[in-house]
């Protein structure tokens, strides 16, 4: 079974590794749930963004946390789930899949806005707008060397507010995402490059001993 092969792999990297690579996956919800039982391994969120075909599937990175109480985690969960990855239970997932149990429903849930926001930050970064934006006026120097003023006067404007409009739906969206994760408790901060991340209290950003904290 897929699902099976896909958890057993994840915890070989787990056994193996201090900072995990889990994905890539089509969907938010599969590879939160992912990094959900990643973290009943000890392992916390550090970043997610789009990669693939079109940027179609998202990777999710996570690393050893060294706080105790992540430690613990890990430690009661190899106990509880001896067979997991080999046809036996997995911490807080249905028997056989990635559906969350009722009780890691809302963990799984803040996991998944967070990936969204990293995912939608990388999306809405300069150079992404700047590509847009060129896109935009190429189109409109096109046309009028094609001597087509009025549909490059239209054609522009009407690209213009549609880039706009998504610009701004998009700047909402995170906002209501951050807003959730702020009434549940995450902390927000800024890394390195001043892009902005969401904590567990008590937690710090990765050191730069993370490889792939920069």
């Amino acid at each position: 079974m897929f699902t099976e092969r896909q958890i057993s792999a994840m915890l070989g990297q787990i056994a193996r590794q201090d900072v995990v690579e889990i994905g890539p996956e089509q969907t938010v919800a599969r590879v939160a749930a992912l990094a959900h039982v990643a973290e009943q391994y000890g392992y916390a969120y550090d970043r997610a963004y789009r990669t693939g075909h079109n940027g179609m599937q998202i990777l999710v990175r996570m690393y050893r946390d060294p706080h105790p109480a992540s430690r613990a985690r890990e430690a009661a969960t190899i106990a509880a789930h001896p067979q997991a990855g080999n046809g036996g239970t997995v911490p807080g997932m249905r028997p056989g899949t990635v559906k969350p149990l009722p009780e890691a429903q809302e963990a799984v849930a803040r996991l998944k806005d967070r990936i969204m926001l990293d995912v939608m930050a990388e999306a809405a970064n300069k150079r992404q707008k700047l590509f847009a934006w060129g896109s935009c006026g190429a189109m409109v120097l096109l046309l009028l060397v094609l001597g087509m003023p009025i549909a490059a006067l239209v054609g522009g404007a009407a690209l213009a507010a549609f880039l706009g409009g998504g610009l701004k739906l998009g700047a909402i969206r995170r906002q209501r995402i951050a807003r959730r994760l702020t009434d549940a408790g995450f902390v927000p901060v800024s890394d390195d490059h001043g892009r902005q991340r969401f904590l567990e209290p008590g937690r710090q950003l990765p050191g730069h001993a993370n490889p792939f904290a920069s």
